[in-house]
């Protein structure tokens, strides 16, 4: 089986977008090269992503070409487009005609943006993960050149698009399966960070405790409910105080007076 150059920078793309889970990842500039791929791989003048979140965009990216078109064509959404009416239904909305749409005040605020800037259609996809969208991904198609075919011709969008259309959502697809991804690995780089501090804090009150029970020649208990009523009487943290066990550097004496004390319910 032979493959066209499309359908291997398509693959290439395809991989890049699942390459998330990395601590350096950042979000702009994912998105930005999952746009850049679109403008390659789609007959496009620029292409933009637009996260949303309960319904509002939370974060615009363009792709390298044309960004300040593509930024510019986002924002122009924010009263309504192509990006909001995807991740409204959770379905594509197919190639619209700008000039047709702009006729019909579909759309008013970016249909007169894009005829600004020579935009004769767009089309975008949904960004989502099964049940989860997470924003849309619109693709502009630029004014193609005068002649037989050309806008003069016909206001509506090219023919072939439906394989476009696929294209662009196997892209977002795609970059959604990658935020997604590097959400939960996140999550879990957190969770796991936390969770190695409470067994490094706990070491260390244990050894504390040790440490002055021997000293003191008490219970560790005793050592441990010392070390606490300090805490509390100054509004340290336990581990705060543990540590400055360890390293030497506790008042020792303050903290030998804490035995005398009442004692405390368990902790």
């Amino acid at each position: 089986m032979r493959y066209t150059t499309r359908e291997i920078r398509l693959a290439a793309a395809l991989v890049e977008a699942a390459d998330t889970l990395t601590d350096g990842f950042e979000t702009t500039p994912y998105l930005q090269r999952m746009s850049d791929h679109c403008v390659e791989l789609l007959s496009a003048r620029t292409a933009g992503v637009m996260l949303i979140d309960g319904g509002e965009a939370v974060s615009l990216a363009g792709s390298s070409r044309h960004q300040e078109v593509a930024l510019d064509l986002l924002e122009a959404q924010y009263g309504g487009g192509p990006c909001l009416e995807s991740y409204g239904s959770g379905k594509p909305v197919a190639p619209v005609s700008i000039r047709v749409a702009h006729a019909d005040a579909r759309w008013p605020a970016f249909t007169e943006r894009a005829l600004r800037h020579d935009i004769v259609a767009t089309y975008a996809v949904p960004l989502r993960r099964r049940e989860t969208l997470l924003g849309a991904l619109n693709v502009f198609v630029p004014t193609p050149p005068s002649g037989p075919g050309g806008p003069e011709d016909s206001d509506e969008p090219e023919d072939g698009t439906a394989q476009e259309l696929l294209v662009a959502q196997a892209l977002a697809d795609a970059a959604a399966v990658g935020l997604r991804n590097h959400r939960v690995y996140s999550q879990y780089r957190t969770l796991s960070g936390q969770l190695q501090q409470a067994l490094t804090s706990r070491v260390r009150i244990e050894q504390a405790r040790g440490m002055l029970a021997e000293r003191w020649r008490v219970g560790a208990d005793q050592a441990f409910l010392a070390m606490r009523r300090h805490a509390r009487r100054r509004r340290l943290s336990l581990d705060g105080v543990a540590g400055a066990v360890v390293e030497g550097l506790a008042d020792d004496a303050g903290l030998r007076r804490e035995v005398a004390g009442p004692l405390d319910g368990p902790s």
